[in-house]
């Protein structure tokens, strides 16, 4: 049984051009992630979950511009456009995404007073999505990750799968970036630092 899995980060419509999160041609990597998918044993994808009302919204937060920075308990934390709502369209995976083939669907982002970037931990860096568990149970040690977006949920999951030793490769060809301020090139840098293969 093959100890390598692709896992699909947050491909959903809200991400997309037109979406309410949109990462510039967020789209066009959907025919190289459906590739993918089909030369995979095993597909994992995760899936930003968001209830109403999330603390991460800017629009939770009187006064404050989405991508602006607010102090939570667990740290600093960018506020986004509401997103990703539990149930809507935008939550959805891309409707081109062929994925039926998954084996898991990791939600993540759903607990009300903590975003998550991760598929491995909650913002606070302690609280468990049981994603490290489930790979460990299936003797899966090496992870291709693609998806949305490169320099948010792509590279903290990336670095958090090295840090509980895990192998990591993040292909580029099939991620995005929001590149808020500079931050594709900071996280690639600290993907590489962590021991992330960056192709």
């Amino acid at each position: 049984m093959s100890a390598t899995a692709l896992i699909v980060v947050d491909l959903q419509n809200d991400f997309c051009p037109g979406g309410a999160l949109a990462v510039s041609g967020g789209d066009e990597i959907v025919p190289l992630v459906n590739r993918l998918i089909g030369e995979f044993e095993h597909v994992i994808l995760t899936q930003d979950w968001h209830p109403a009302g999330h603390s991460s919204f800017a629009s939770s937060h009187p006064g404050k511009e989405p991508f602006s920075t607010v102090e939570m308990p667990y740290g600093p934390q960018t506020l986004w456009p509401d997103h990703c709502v539990q149930g809507t369209r935008g939550a959805e995976f891309h409707p081109g995404l062929e994925w039926t083939k998954a084996e898991l669907v990791i939600r993540k982002g759903f607990r009300t007073a903590i975003d998550s970037y991760s598929t491995f931990f909650e913002n606070d860096h302690k609280t468990p999505t049981g994603l490290a568990g489930y790979l460990r149970e299936r003797g899966i040690t090496d992870l291709t990750l693609v998806g949305l977006a490169t320099d948010f949920c792509v590279a903290y999951s990336a670095i958090d799968a090295r840090r509980l030793g895990f192998n990591a490769k993040v292909l580029l060809d099939g991620c995005r970036a929001i590149d808020l301020g500079g931050s594709l090139d900071t996280m690639k840098q600290q993907m590489v630092q962590e021991g992330v293969v960056v192709e």
